[in-house]
């Protein structure tokens, strides 16, 4: 899939022009046999669950899912008979027109992909569904202001679809950046890790990295590190016959009586009243 940068790109040299806009609401029993698509379309699922076919791959249709049909695609469909679909779909024609270096460029539809194709998920549904709304009902008026404003209302939904997958985009980047610091931690536990050095591998600020990660994993990232420690302490205390000393230097904790102090915040035992209720005593 192309960037939201690149897909704003190439959707700017595009002039298109609408073709056709509907609402439809499915019938139970509503099925589309197989079919070769004749013009570029989209439809945006607002209600019920079926499935498309597409070049023989299934996808799910449900609310929140964006098709993007091409001419040529063999597509099938149909609606779950207890919850039938309802969505919107634009059909359009377009042309590239755009200037570069003074001069003018023109390709058909034929020389110029259409840069969106296939299944979508989308965030932003309620502001989608009101933009083909508008488009809906400026379809059923005539006029040369009428179809400015459709040129302008299309545009915006366009654009509105960018920035959607843009902020999905963002949000995919940074739970990575919070699974690679969570990765770091699990790997380097013994290390004297701090709060600042990993919210610098994340590339966030040290507040935001903190509330993210608490969002995504459920602890604060001192708290996770905590956790894993005292988890790879209740292994040694259970399997191992070490002196405590080695066991707190072995999971990150220099201070012994710091580490016991930490041990019983998270367990509610000592780290020896942990050992000796849980340590494995062989059969006489």
């Amino acid at each position: 899939m192309l960037t939201p940068g690149e897909l704003a790109s190439r959707l700017n040299k595009l002039v298109i022009s609408i073709l056709l806009v509907g609402h439809q609401k499915c019938e139970p029993d509503w099925r589309q046999k197989p079919r070769t698509i004749k013009y570029h379309s989209v439809w945006l699922i607002i209600k019920g669950k079926g499935t498309f076919t597409v070049g023989g791959t299934h996808y799910p249709a449900e609310p929140g899912k964006l098709f993007c049909f091409a001419p040529g695609m063999i597509v099938e469909r149909t609606t779950d008979p207890e919850q039938p679909l309802e969505y919107y779909f634009l059909r359009f024609h377009y042309t590239e027109v755009y200037e570069e270096k003074e001069q003018w460029i023109y390709r058909s539809a034929a020389e110029a992909r259409f840069p969106l194709e296939g299944m979508y998920t989308v965030t932003n549904t309620p502001q989608l569904i009101y933009l083909l709304e508008q488009l809906h009902m400026l379809w059923k008026r005539r006029g040369h202001m009428t179809a400015m404003r459709r040129k302008i209302v299309l545009q915006e939904f366009f654009l509105t679809l960018v920035a959607d997958f843009r902020a999905q985009k963002i949000a995919g980047d940074t739970t990575a950046a919070i699974e690679l610091t969570q990765d770091y931690m699990v790997g380097h536990y013994r290390e004297p890790l701090t709060l600042e050095g990993l919210a610098q591998m994340a590339g966030l600020s040290v507040s935001h990295y903190s509330r993210l990660f608490k969002k995504y994993i459920g602890y604060s990232p001192i708290d996770y590190l905590t956790h894993l420690r005292v988890d790879r302490a209740k292994e040694l205390l259970v399997l191992s016959d070490y002196r405590l000393k080695s066991i707190a230097g072995s999971v990150g904790y220099a201070d012994e009586f710091y580490f016991s102090r930490i041990f019983k915040k998270v367990t509610g035992f000592s780290p020896r009243e942990y050992a000796k209720k849980h340590r494995f005593t062989p059969a006489k």
